[in-house]
């Protein structure tokens, strides 16, 4: 024969309410007290000094852009050699209309860095940049502008517009 416990179905009932009542709570607390950012996900990088340092490194004239305005939002950058031995400068930037837009930049020869940056790249013409002529490539996903210049070659890459991607290119120093 089973022991009787001395408690009612209605009190384990208000027992189980109530403990489920702590951990609703508990879990409400959290849920507010946890910082929450309402922004789009992006995380805004500085590379200021990243471009400062890679540029004493760099053994071309590395390009960074000048006066872009505040829509454009840096989220990557990095210096350094690929398995080549070739110096790589990378600048990734979420664009004023949302989309990609990159500096990529190396010693490298052209059609090596085109391939790397623009897979699948097809010419598209040429657009005229600051009095420079800059090649347009289409590839897939990204698109991009290109200019060898001494001994690097720069691609402004992207899934942004020509346009944007003219304005990036327009804004390196």
């Amino acid at each position: 024969m089973a022991a009787k416990s001395g408690r009612s179905g209605r009190q384990n009932v208000r027992d189980m309410v109530l403990s489920m009542a702590a951990v609703i709570g508990v879990g409400l607390l959290a849920y507010l007290f946890t910082p929450h950012s309402g922004g789009d996900g992006v995380h805004v990088v500085d590379y200021g000094s990243a471009a400062a340092s890679a540029k004493r490194a760099a053994p071309y004239p590395l390009l960074a852009p000048v006066g872009l305005s505040a829509q454009w939002r840096a989220t990557s950058v990095e210096y350094k050699k690929d398995g080549e031995g070739h110096a790589v400068w990378h600048l990734g930037f979420v664009t004023p209309s949302g989309k990609y837009a990159a500096v990529e930049q190396s010693d490298a020869p052209k059609a090596t860095q085109l391939t790397t940056v623009v897979a699948g790249y097809q010419a598209d013409g040429s657009s005229t940049i600051d009095g420079h002529a800059w090649d347009r490539v289409q590839g897939e996903p990204y698109r991009g502008l290109t200019e060898a210049t001494g001994s690097a070659t720069t691609v402004v890459v992207g899934t942004a517009s020509y346009d944007e991607l003219g304005q990036l290119a327009q804004a390196l120093k």
